[in-house]
């Protein structure tokens, strides 16, 4: 059997921290949003190695050796992303360093020395001391320190396992909400050809940032400075990150093709706990509601890394 490898005591003045990327922006920001929390603990400095493009688990390793070779000796190696497991662990093994995976892993949960999952992949919970669970993903969202929020942001996924498309409802929600103030708007990799188009076209006040001409550092920033946040529902990661803003959020709606989707059921429990409010109830109210706290998971799970670095 294998057996988490770590190298913990007192926890040093700075870290060395690798990641593991698999390409994708969304397991790459989990990352990273758990990287940055953890640098406003300790100071560190982080070495990112890509696996993006490579096929098959050796080759994959191999990969991560290659990258890695010069690289200083790491204290913890993160990363998310089922492509990534093995060479996080060969990784972690090689060096006797911390292995930390986000995500629910494809391999055993006791081979790894932490893993972060959201709760709605472990909808029985876990009693295992190396597992954290959140709520939703960890995302790069951070809140300033005493900066006037005024911002209106409009965040477009598109359909997914859960999730149809109607084009025509989403544009007439969209005239409706944006009626009042400066809209800013962009869209994610899964918003169907042609939307932003039609957007332009038919409500040529709302500001298009297309997320393929934006950093990744443009919509944590945005999001940091908004007062008023609208997210299509099927997109869970971007739900989650604006919950992580201190924003007000509202649930643009879309067709619902998987109703006993777990996903769907975690953000049934968010609207019931008044942290989202969706578009039927805001046309009643024409408010959104205050969320009750903010989520600062990655925070949370930062803690809980240092702590368990420290012990």
């Amino acid at each position: 059997m294998i057996r988490p490898c770590h190298s913990r005591g007192a926890l040093k003045e700075s870290l060395t921290i690798w990641m593991l990327g698999d390409g994708k922006p969304g397991h790459e920001n989990q990352s990273l949003g758990l990287i940055d929390a953890i640098g406003r603990i300790v100071p560190c400095s982080v070495h990112r190695i890509s696996l993006a493009g490579s096929r098959g688990l050796f080759t994959r390793v191999g990969t991560a050796v290659a990258t890695s070779a010069g690289f200083p000796k790491p204290d913890l190696i993160v990363s998310a992303g089922h492509s990534t497991h093995l060479s996080l662990l060969w990784l972690a093994r090689k060096h006797d360093a911390s292995s930390i995976v986000l995500m629910r892993p494809s391999l055993p949960m006791g081979w790894f020395d932490l893993c972060i999952i959201p709760e709605h992949d472990l909808p029985d919970g876990s009693s295992r001391s190396n597992v954290i669970l959140t709520r939703g993903a960890l995302n790069r969202v951070a809140l300033p320190e005493k900066t006037a929020r005024g911002g209106k942001m409009l965040l477009i996924g598109g359909p997914s396992a859960s999730h149809g498309w109607d084009g025509e409802q989403l544009v007439s929600a969209l005239a409706e909400i944006s009626t009042h103030g400066t809209w800013q708007l962009t869209d994610s990799r899964r918003t169907p050809e042609g939307f932003l188009k039609e957007v332009r076209e038919r409500l040529p006040a709302i500001e298009i940032f297309p997320h393929t001409e934006t950093s990744p550092d443009w919509l944590p920033q945005k999001l940091a400075a908004a007062d008023e946040v609208w997210v299509t529902e099927d997109s869970v990661s971007m739900i989650y990150e604006a919950l992580s803003s201190g924003g007000r959020v509202g649930l643009l709606p879309m067709p619902v093709t998987r109703p006993d989707s777990r996903v769907l059921k975690g953000i049934g429990m968010l609207v019931a706990g008044k942290f989202l409010t969706t578009f039927a109830g805001w046309r009643t109210s024409r408010q959104l509601d205050s969320p009750p706290s903010v989520l600062r998971e990655a925070d949370r799970c930062a803690r809980r890394v240092v702590s368990y670095l420290s012990s």
